[in-house]
């Protein structure tokens, strides 16, 4: 079966951070693990590139917008082997073959009549790159994200139909509850919707930093209708000589931080409905990572985790494992640079990479390094048998945080296992032979069932113990630590 997901595009605006480094690694596991269950994966991420905001900043520069562009988004594509991502493609939105795909799925949208012209008056945030909504805005007419003032903007431009998917909305939310996850921000959504849908403006008449309007050239396209399309259009041109649309749309999965929430759950389905196209099965919405001290992340406030500070420091891999570790996937929490070497000390070092390293090596001081070709031990056989099973059924839900707590109570139970067998005690004793081949092969089974299981999110480092333990029936080798203590 065909599996699609997809992260958001980041706006080229400013260079990656954490949230682009955290949103791009949960739906890179999620990618991974269905690959390991050998789906046909598809996976999509890459650059937001036109509007207002990317406009300003680079004008700010003294750079053109495309100039701009250009630079970030050879960052962002940069970041990718960085974080090992393991994406099929990377969108940019300045791609002529996107602007034809937008200018024909919108002039779609204007032929069936959900398209008209007005005038638009509102608060508007420049960095949103989004009108707001009066309940929406903060005391002292700030933006609820940016927490800066907002600007009166008035324009005659084309508007979407939105007022006219109020009941096809709540009829898909009320038919499909898991369409948005989790729940509290199904409920958001929702909320948002049963307060009643407005037009919202599709161009803009100020701006020539964008997709051109095909029935209006003196206008732009709104950015937001721009870049919702960029997970429908890519699916054309990814693959040279190849349209694969009909393969992989729509999305099993489309992941996307809580401040886009409006958009992917509102705007997007809505004009996926006025274009004739299925929707995605999932909208996953993930919380804010905060700093140490519980605030939202600020180099003001000297609070923010640098993922290339983490990378540097202790390896992608710890990153991975951290970052999807950590804090529920889905909520809010603290990070911070304590809690990482916390982790990496007494998860990935102590107890992953000590239980790999000393199970290779007892086999290797006690059988030559071959793995007894005998039964093993039913009981523990039976607490690792269910474990892929469990996994998948987590990852079904995007249960990220909770498929690896999962697997890491087999990585505690294996270690137990060592403490209660105890095999240097059993290889004193040549009575105990038989004893100790079991557990040895049991040991051997174990390590391979969670290495397996980790691959999505430590692809570096089960790589190389998948090396050391060789394929079933062979001669496993010797492995230098995986996880190296830091000072």
């Amino acid at each position: 079966m065909s599996f699609y997901v997809t992260t958001p595009i980041y706006y080229v605006n400013a260079q990656p951070h954490l949230g682009h480094a955290y949103t791009t690694i949960a739906a890179d596991v999620i990618a991974r693990h269905m690959r390991l269950r050998q789906e046909d994966v598809f996976f999509l991420t890459g650059t937001d590139e036109h509007g207002e905001p990317v406009a300003d900043a680079a004008h700010a520069l003294g750079l053109e917008p495309k100039e701009l562009a250009d630079r970030n988004a050879e960052r962002f594509k940069a970041l990718m082997p960085q974080l090992d991502i393991s994406n099929d493609f990377f969108i940019r939105t300045s791609d002529p073959e996107h602007e034809l795909k937008v200018q024909e799925v919108l002039q779609r949208v204007y032929d069936n009549g959900y398209v008209h012209k007005g005038v638009y008056e509102g608060w508007y945030c420049p960095r949103c790159a989004d009108f707001k909504v009066e309940n929406e805005i903060l005391e002292g007419n700030l933006c609820p994200i940016h927490e800066i003032p907002l600007t009166r903007e008035s324009e005659e431009n084309w508007f979407f139909r939105l007022s006219t998917f109020q009941e096809p909305l709540e009829r898909l939310y009320r038919e499909q509850p898991d369409f948005v996850m989790p729940p509290a921000r199904y409920n958001e959504a929702r909320a948002f919707i049963t307060a009643g849908l407005q037009d919202v403006s599709l161009s803009r008449a100020n701006l020539r930093w964008g997709v051109t309007v095909p029935w209006d050239e003196s206008q732009v396209f709104y950015v937001w209708f721009d870049a919702l399309l960029n997970y429908y259009t890519a699916l054309s041109y990814a693959r040279p000589g190849e349209d694969l649309t009909d393969q992989y749309w729509p999305p099993q999965y489309h992941i996307i931080g809580k401040d886009i929430l409006k958009f992917h759950t509102v705007y997007w389905p809505a004009l996926l409905m006025a274009a004739e196209l299925p929707l995605p099965e999932h909208v996953f919405v993930h919380g804010f990572l905060l700093g140490a001290d519980g605030r939202k992340m600020s180099k003001s406030l000297g609070n923010v985790l640098d993922p290339f500070e983490v990378i540097e420091q202790y390896g992608t891999d710890a990153l991975r494992f951290y970052l999807m570790r950590d804090v529920p996937f889905g909520n809010d929490g603290a990070v911070g640079m304590d809690s990482v070497r916390t982790r990496y000390d007494s998860e990935l070092a102590n107890e992953f990479g000590n239980l790999a390293s000393r199970t290779l090596a007892m086999v290797g001081r006690y059988r030559g390094g071959v793995v007894p070709a005998v039964d093993r031990d039913p009981a523990l056989d039976a607490e690792l048998e269910g474990l892929p099973q469990e996994v998948a059924a987590l990852m079904d839900r995007a249960e990220v945080t909770e498929a690896l707590e999962h697997i890491w109570r087999r990585v505690r139970r294996l270690n137990r296992y060592v403490e209660e067998q105890a095999p240097w005690q059993l290889a004193r004793d040549p009575a105990n032979a038989d004893k100790l081949d079991q557990v040895l092969a049991s040991l051997i089974e174990g390590v391979r069932t969670v290495n397996t299981m980790l691959e999505p999110y430590m692809p570096g480092a089960t790589a190389k113990l998948r090396v050391a333990l060789g394929a079933p029936g062979s001669t496993v080798s010797a492995l230098e630590p995986l996880f190296p203590k830091r000072s």
